[in-house]
């Protein structure tokens, strides 16, 4: 009897709240959040936690930033004291500076010439090794060179440039590719020996990323391409390259921002050298600060190649783009 009793009185309440019953089984509907003993940390205790890590980041980096643009406004003594302000005249006087030019142009083309080849040779060694029998083991073998430290990697080529005993210029002599003169020492031939350097060790990064690009693209895409008649290379350009878009912009800034910064091996082999046939901006831009301790012009050099470094990598996104992004704005905009 006390059964039927709650019955009826459970089914009373029902009736007295009908917004809270289901439309089906006539269950109550949650309206409120349950009580937790784990209450969520607010804003301020994250921020609490990331402060040391900001203020260690600020120090290292956005103090020597804003102290590098104030030397370049002053002229800076060769001890390193602040003489005063200088009206710009760090930054107009590189417009005449032919070493600053020159620079600026074999740094353009020493950075071409390293991302085409590395891009072509990571993305062709990329399907090669996808899927293959091997390719845990052959991926670990060619990620060998990008593990060495640049100066270490510069040393070693260094010793198979070398004109008496190394066995790169004696293979390049047998071909009759080069004459009695080293690989570094003529001008000619320094830049493609830099070039081939830097090849060697960072194309594994371009086909590490590759390889994580083309595991992610849709085999169904590739399949129904297959279906329809369209060849490898055809069914490569139309359905994998472009699933490969985001993969290929982030190797490709990574190898861009990297030229512009790295020369341990170029110090290694050439120095520069010979006849300023491998100064890169970089390369002068260390032989102003460091050799002849001119702070403010090397604080000059070094905020413009900043500044053109940025620049370039926003067109390098804009250029590498998704397609498809590209197509959805065009038409959002229309």
């Amino acid at each position: 009897m006390s059964a039927v009793t709650d019955a009826g009185e459970f089914a009373g309440a029902l009736a007295d709240r009908p917004a809270e019953r289901g439309a089906d089984w006539g269950a109550f509907t949650v309206t409120h959040e349950p009580a937790t003993f784990n209450r969520p940390w607010s804003n301020r205790f994250y921020w609490v936690m990331m402060l040391p890590a900001i203020i260690l980041l600020a120090c290292i980096s956005l103090y020597p930033f804003f102290w590098l643009i104030y030397m370049s406004l002053h002229s800076v003594g060769e001890m390193g004291q602040i003489e005063g302000w200088n009206d710009f005249r760090n930054y107009t006087r590189l417009i005449n500076d032919k070493e600053f030019l020159n620079g600026w142009w074999l740094l353009i083309k020493y950075s071409a010439m390293c991302m085409v080849l590395e891009v072509i040779i990571g993305v062709f060694l990329a399907v090669v090794l996808n899927g293959s029998r091997f390719e845990k083991v052959l991926v670990t073998l060619f990620l060998m060179p990008m593990m060495m430290a640049p100066v270490i990697a510069g040393t070693v080529w260094y010793f198979l440039y070398n004109g008496t005993f190394g066995w790169y210029h004696w293979l390049f002599q047998s071909l009759g590719i080069l004459d009695a003169k080293s690989i570094l020492g003529d001008p000619s031939t320094a830049m493609f020996g830099i070039v081939l350097v830097d090849v060697w060790q960072w194309t594994p990064l371009i086909t590490l990323i590759t390889l994580a690009g083309l595991k992610r693209v849709p085999q169904d895409q590739a399949e129904a391409n297959l279906v329809d008649g369209a060849g490898p290379v055809k069914n490569f350009l139309q359905i994998t390259l472009p699933n490969l878009y985001p993969f290929l912009l982030i190797a490709i800034l990574l190898r861009f921002m990297d030229n512009f910064r790295f020369i341990d091996a170029i110090l290694v082999l050439t120095g520069g050298g010979p006849a300023d046939a491998t100064k890169i901006l970089p390369v002068y831009l260390f032989d102003v600060t460091f050799s002849f301790f001119k702070l403010d012009r090397g604080s000059a050099i070094a905020f413009t190649l900043l500044l053109v470094t940025i620049i370039l990598g926003l067109l390098l996104v804009r250029v590498f783009e998704d397609p498809s992004q590209k197509r959805a704005a065009t038409a959002a905009g229309a």
